[in-house]
């Protein structure tokens, strides 16, 4: 089974919590979409949405993240079971996975990024999607959709009414949460389940973006909640282990340079590309 993620990525973080909470195996490939590798030709056939992750078990290829989440449940079953009996998601648990998934991060984060940083990797990517239309002219109405779907959310970031609507979404998710976690020990009862291997990733965003004090911290069950399942081994494999205190850093900063390395060799190689045109047109 192949995974193609990233650190960076909620969805990835959603699969990944599940593969190591139900010890499934798995090859791991890195497509880190702020470096615009998840635009390589590659991957965009695979899937033509650009977004990670995706899975792969033999032919079979999937990049719906509950789809995901609830094949390798019924491997997991499968195996344990032996193939019978096998156990599912309980409705409630399923009922919580589609609520929080219908929260989308997207814009939320942008508006909590420096605009600068947001306005330079927009760019970068723009022109890696631009540069992967010229090298596979067969996908460019996809890398085309993609390219206005870039425009569009930029456009977007630039109307409070739609943070607004992401904010008060979230806030909505969490007091219900913060209620239900004052009933139980998880989200969907006294066991760690499918349910909580959703909500983790949403609050560890919420930390990396410096806002646990406003979203868990002034919640008393999300905060205790979130002291307890930062414990769980999935948790520190798949996110302490990039994000916790200095590893942030270096996560993020590792991006960073890539992208103002890549950028700089651009630079460099339109004036060197300008210069031969001028000393060409002056001999």
């Amino acid at each position: 089974m192949q995974l193609y993620h990233h650190p960076f990525s909620l969805d990835s973080q959603k699969v990944r919590l599940t593969l190591e909470e139900k010890g499934i195996d798995y090859t791991s490939h890195h497509v880190n979409p702020l470096t615009g590798k998840n635009m390589d030709a590659f991957f965009f056939t695979m899937n033509p949405s650009g977004k990670v992750p995706v899975f792969q078990s033999g032919s079979h290829i999937i990049y719906d993240t509950i789809e995901t989440i609830q094949y390798i449940e019924r491997i997991s079953e499968k195996v344990s079971s032996g193939g019978n009996n096998l156990n599912l998601s309980s409705r409630e648990e399923a009922e919580w996975m589609h609520k929080i998934q219908e929260w989308d991060a997207l814009y939320f984060t942008l508006f909590h990024v420096p605009e600068k940083y947001g306005l330079y990797v927009s760019k970068f990517l723009r022109r890696v999607i631009i540069a992967r239309m010229a090298e596979s002219p067969d996908l460019a109405s996809t890398y085309h959709y993609k390219l206005r779907e870039a425009y569009d959310t930029n456009d977007k970031l630039k109307i409070t009414e739609v943070l607004r609507r992401s904010e008060n979404h979230l806030v909505r998710l969490l007091d219900e949460v913060e209620l239900k976690l004052g009933e139980t020990s998880y989200l969907a009862g006294e066991e760690f389940s499918l349910a909580d291997v959703m909500l983790i990733p949403v609050l560890a965003r919420l930390e990396l973006l410096n806002l646990e004090n406003e979203y868990i911290n002034s919640r008393p069950n999300i905060a205790d909640y979130w002291v307890l399942v930062k414990q769980r081994p999935s948790y520190k494999k798949v996110i302490g282990e990039y994000f916790d205190r200095w590893r942030r850093r270096k996560t993020l900063l590792k991006t960073w340079c890539f992208i103002r390395v890549r950028n700089m060799l651009r630079k460099y190689c339109e004036f060197n590309v300008g210069e031969e045109k001028h000393l060409h047109s002056a001999s």
